[in-house]
């Protein structure tokens, strides 16, 4: 099948565009790239640090069991265990710090491809998405993790002479998977508004059908919730009512956004109608009749 020449003319019209958002892209990715891999040597660098400030959760769980918070005792059994818990922590840190960065790149591409007020109504979830997510990993790190961290520290068993000692000498990297995951967990339950929010402003969703599935809604938070927490009943608990809690939520938010779009809509039609009642021209006046 031969290509006319206007159809070769045009198909290199169309490639110019397209090797242009490549490069666009490459660029976006280079500095995405390069702002993780600042953030996980800067995060690898002080990772002993960090590891221990993951562990304050752990010594107020201690105290609260009534034992000394300065025995708190962690182990690794592997040679090289504590070393790629480092790396790890150094990737999910780095990450976390890269995320305003690497979300800023993805906006300055996809932007030149939005009209002005979508990219207005865009521009807010990108600030809101971080900040819900700060807000679920600090109640993971200041009230669930020393919640189960206490729930777990009452299963130890004192030894006597009937029965043997029983103590928790958690591994540092399987407490260092533990919290991850309820970072993991909380702050991507966090983002249930703003998708909410999205949905319904592109027409996907509204507050009425959020509404009317609240009942299945409460549903898969629990299925979740067991999904994405450790096999006990305070994490599933613990993560479920927040998601509950982000479900009225996102149903309050899409009712303001659906109140905020009819206003515009009515003031759009009204300024129409205005407009429309300006274009129209008087009818001249007839002609007196001829005597």
């Amino acid at each position: 099948m031969s290509v006319t020449d206007q159809e070769r003319d045009e198909i290199e019209k169309s490639s110019a565009p397209l090797i242009e958002h490549l490069i666009e892209l490459r660029r976006r990715l280079i500095w995405s790239l390069g702002g993780f891999f600042v953030a996980f040597l800067v995060c690898f660098f002080f990772a002993k640090r960090l590891f221990n400030l993951l562990v304050v959760p752990f010594k107020w769980a201690t105290q609260w069991a009534g034992l000394d918070p300065h025995k708190v005792e962690l182990i690794y059994t592997a040679p090289q265990e504590f070393f790629f818990t480092q790396v790890k922590l150094a990737m999910f840190g780095g990450m976390v710090i890269a995320f305003p960065l690497i979300a800023t790149q993805i906006y300055k591409f996809i932007a030149p491809g939005l009209y002005k007020n979508e990219r207005n109504a865009f521009l807010p979830f990108l600030i809101a998405s971080p900040i819900l997510f700060l807000m679920g990993a600090s109640l993971v790190y200041f009230f669930f993790t020393p919640m189960v961290m206490w729930f777990f520290l009452a299963m130890q068993q004192t030894g006597t002479n009937d029965q043997v000692q029983i103590s928790l000498l958690p591994k540092v990297s399987e407490y260092l998977s533990l919290i991850m995951t309820l970072i993991f967990s909380f702050g991507l339950v966090f983002q249930l508004p703003v998708v909410t929010s999205l949905m319904t402003r592109v027409g996907m969703l509204s507050s009425k059908a959020l509404a009317e599935k609240r009942k299945w809604a409460i549903v898969i938070a629990f299925v979740v919730a067991a999904v994405l927490t450790p096999p006990d009943p305070m994490s599933q608990i613990g993560l479920a009512i927040p998601t509950i809690l982000l479900y009225e939520v996102a149903i309050w938010s899409a009712r303001l956004i659906e109140r905020s779009q009819e206003r515009d809509r009515l003031a759009r039609e009204k300024q129409e109608a205005g407009e429309a009642v300006a274009d129209k021209t008087p009818d001249e006046p007839s002609a007196p009749a001829a005597s």
